[in-house]
């Protein structure tokens, strides 16, 4: 399993890379901010200049259906939000 799972699009973020060059993804959970740092920098050619990273506990959820209580849990995960350098940029939506 690689150290980026997923990048994040959303509005908060997408709004955060036009004014401050930051982009957001979804990372392993032990990684550390180097790793993250080096993973990026060879998968989107890139200079990472910051990385802040985030952990997101598990959450319960519950709700009543007509069948019945249903109840689950949420995924943990890990975001890393990561500054690159003025001029560099990452195009997720390139190869659609």
């Amino acid at each position: 399993m690689g150290i980026i799972i997923k990048p994040l699009v959303t509005e908060k973020i997408t709004a955060a890379s036009d004014k401050l060059n930051s982009f957001g993804f979804v990372v392993s959970p032990k990684a550390n901010k180097l790793e993250i740092k080096q993973a990026v920098e060879a998968l989107y050619n890139v200079t990472v200049i910051g990385v802040n990273t985030m952990n997101y506990a598990g959450k319960d959820k519950s709700r009543y259906t007509k069948s019945g209580f249903i109840k689950g849990r949420s995924n943990a995960l890990k975001k890393a939000i990561v500054t690159l350098k003025a001029g560099d940029t990452i195009d997720f939506f390139s190869n659609l």
